[in-house]
């Protein structure tokens, strides 16, 4: 009797044992995988700025010194127009001299200095093929280089490539119109730093 019974029980078992085992063994598997550390992988908070700080220097290489500190001081460039009048491709300016306000990752805003009627904006795009940090979007100095060495280099070329729309599709007219403004004070500031440095100049004794 006894023998019997010891029997039915290790049958039960083995059955529970077949029933319920899936289950367990999943169950510490997920305890096992919960109890591991997954490395996380390294982020440097740092790694952008300094990306943009050498994009900086190498901006800074390239343009001309008044660039430079126009992008410093303003954080855009201003690139005159080359086309002559009534090519197709220049913008439409009625003949008059035109210029580019060149900023990071925006379009090419076209406008006339004298009176600062804004053009339109010329779209063009210079991702980062690379993506070294998981994205195809330059450092905002780097993109500014891009967009000032094209357009210096071949402004008939450039415009012929990118997206024409009216002024303020991207570029809001109020900042343009507030940008241009303070490109204005900004030479009227430079021009007499240099009057008064030519002055100082010329007022020191002879030797």
């Amino acid at each position: 009797m006894v023998l019997a019974l010891s029997a039915i029980l290790i049958v039960i078992v083995a059955l529970i044992w077949e029933v319920g085992w899936p289950g367990v063994s999943e169950w510490l598997e997920r305890r096992r995988a919960g109890r591991e550390r997954i490395p996380a992988p390294d982020f440097d908070p740092g790694r952008e700025q300094r990306a943009e700080n050498r994009a900086r220097q190498l901006l800074r290489s390239c343009v001309s010194p008044e660039e430079w500190e126009m992008y410093r001081d303003l954080g855009f460039i201003r690139v005159w127009g080359t086309l002559p009048q009534g090519a197709d491709d220049r913008p439409a300016s009625g003949g008059a001299s035109y210029a580019y306000l060149v900023y990071p990752h925006r379009p090419l805003l076209a406008y006339l200095p004298q009176t600062r009627e804004l053009l339109g904006e010329y779209c063009v795009d210079f991702p980062d093929e690379a993506r070294p940090y998981g994205s195809d979007r330059l450092p905002d100095s780097d993109d500014v280089l891009a967009r000032w060495m094209a357009l210096t280099a071949d402004e008939r070329r450039l415009l012929g490539t990118a997206n024409l729309h009216v002024a303020g599709r991207q570029v809001d007219p109020k900042r343009a119109t507030r940008d241009l403004w303070r490109l204005e004070e900004w030479e009227r500031r430079r021009m007499r730093r240099a009057g008064g440095g030519q002055a100082s100049a010329d007022t020191l004794p002879a030797r």
